[in-house]
């Protein structure tokens, strides 16, 4: 019995753990279609509430600056931008925030969950989260890091 008991303390330890990091870090994302990495955000905490940075775009056709864009973000650089806002945990979901799509400067509300340490489910809509759409950022490794830090600074 005291074996059982320890192997889920353990196992309970281990998965608290897994959550401990939350969303703060590097993300990485993707092309919807092509499922190429697209950009590296950074999410970081301020005062009770999470922020998300574009840190670096990787796709060639914005890479400089966003050609594609429109409104404010049209050929003007990406990099360092603040399109993920105010998201407030509450409980395991971040939320109350908004982010804004560069490709046409509209401000969407947001959710964020962590749904592994690793991945995160972000869920911008209008109105009710049943009309919007679901990403899911992926943290960026060790080794992409030292990789990308280059790129980044």
């Amino acid at each position: 019995m005291k074996k059982y008991t320890l192997l889920l303390l353990l196992s309970f330890l281990l998965s608290a753990n897994i959550f401990a990091q939350g969303i703060v870090g590097k993300w990485k994302t993707f092309d919807d279609k092509t499922k190429a990495i697209t950009s590296i955000f950074e999410i970081y905490e301020d005062n009770g509430a999470y922020y998300g940075k574009i840190l670096l775009i990787l796709n060639e056709q914005n890479k400089d600056i966003c050609k594609t864009c429109e409104g404010k973000y049209h050929n003007k650089s990406l990099k360092g931008i603040v399109i993920l806002n105010d998201l407030v945990k509450n409980g395991e979901i971040y939320e109350d925030g908004n982010i804004t799509d560069p490709q046409n400067a509209k401000n969407y509300s947001c959710n964020v969950e962590l749904i592994t340490k690793n991945k995160l489910k972000i869920r911008g809509y209008i109105g009710f989260s049943i009309f919007g759409r679901t990403q899911y950022w992926y943290r960026v490794t060790k080794q992409e890091e030292l990789d990308y830090n280059n790129k980044i600074n």
